[in-house]
């Protein structure tokens, strides 16, 4: 018997998260042969945000709608000329770029990433796909998560998964199930209290271990409804702006303990969903480089936390993004039904051929 043909994808995915520390590129090229996907990640970086533009990506929630086609289409070409750069002199079949997510409100039927898709193919003159979120949400889901697909396909030697942006959102694989969802806030918090330091983040956690745990706080935001609504649930910017904002700007209380107390937030609130007899936590994302977080979340969680090399837990969600934009390409599915509550799983993304 003839050993099953290999086929094979290069694709670089883009990703801007909610943290707006900046675009992860990361050149991805994966084989599928006998029903089994594989991938190696070959190159990566972080372009990051000047803070002009992070403040362009705050305000234009509460902007025109003239403000934010102007800033779709600067993110776009912004998305565009940073993948041209990386890749020259070197092929892809596809750019697979999740945008920057502007408004999330999955309850009302509506999702909004920018990052002009058409304007990403023109500059790249790259086959492009975008907007990966939106007929889900049109087909009754949340759009999010969509990492645990690839979590499933890619990463098939674990079976517990949490991303530490800027909103935690944890995935448990469990034979034929998979349930994910978005747990509380992450990096969108504690970046914020950073700033008021005049630092863009808290390295190591250094801050927030010095402080003490506010008990009024934490009481205020444990009980923060969104943490008691069952799966599938996701947040978005006007969440954390409405819920969590008002209570982490109070400064009667000291700066430092305002950090070390969303820190303990952050791990009580995982350390809850982790479900019991999980051996292993596979955490990626910024907040994984948070040493006093992971000490945190260790400290109320059974599970061994794995922290795996900097490459996935930097680049992760971009490999992923990479990965469903082939997916898009076979017309295959890029959500599981099952994690974002869709009425049925399909292929979601939109195709820009730039020839």
């Amino acid at each position: 018997m003839a050993a099953p043909e290999e086929v094979r994808y290069t694709a670089l995915g883009v990703m801007s998260g909610s943290s707006l520390d900046g675009l992860d590129l990361a050149l991805c090229h994966f084989a599928l042969r006998g029903g089994r996907w594989s991938f190696t990640l070959e190159d990566a970086r972080t372009v990051p945000y000047d803070r002009a533009f992070q403040q362009k990506l705050v305000a234009v929630m509460n902007g025109s709608a003239l403000d934010l086609a102007r800033l779709d289409r600067d993110l776009g070409d912004r998305i565009g000329h940073a993948a041209l750069d990386f890749l020259i002199g070197r092929h892809v079949d596809l750019v697979a770029s999740h945008g920057h997510t502007i408004f999330h409100k999955p309850d009302e039927g509506l999702t909004v990433q920018i990052g002009h898709g058409a304007r990403i193919a023109a500059v790249t003159g790259r086959r492009t796909i975008t907007d990966f979120r939106s007929l889900d949400v049109a087909l009754g889901g949340q759009g999010a998560p969509l990492v645990p697909l690839g979590e499933r396909l890619l990463f098939p030697d674990h079976r517990a998964f949490l991303n530490i942006g800027g909103i935690c959102n944890i995935a448990l694989h469990g034979g034929r199930d998979v349930l994910g969802y978005d747990v509380c806030i992450g990096n969108q918090a504690l970046n914020l209290l950073a700033a008021e330091a005049g630092q863009p983040f808290d390295r190591d956690g250094a801050m927030a271990r010095t402080g003490s745990v506010d008990e009024g706080l934490l009481k205020q935001l444990n009980a923060l409804p969104f943490h008691h609504r069952t799966p599938p649930r996701s947040l978005g910017r006007e969440w954390f702006d409405a819920e969590v904002l008002p209570l982490i700007k109070d400064e009667r209380i000291a700066l430092k303990d305002r950090m070390r107390t969303v820190v303990e937030h952050i791990a009580l609130m995982v350390a809850g969903v982790v479900a019991a007899g999980t051996e292993e936590l596979l955490v990626t994302g910024g907040g994984a480089h948070n040493s006093f977080l992971i000490e945190r979340i260790q400290a109320q969680t059974r599970a061994r936390i794995n922290v795996p090399e900097k490459g996935i837990v930097d680049f992760k969600e971009a490999v992923i993004f990479a990965f469903l934009g082939v997916r898009r390409l076979r017309g295959e599915s890029t959500a599981l039904a099952s994690v974002t509550g869709a009425r049925r799983e399909a292929s979601g993304g939109s195709l820009f051929n730039a020839n």
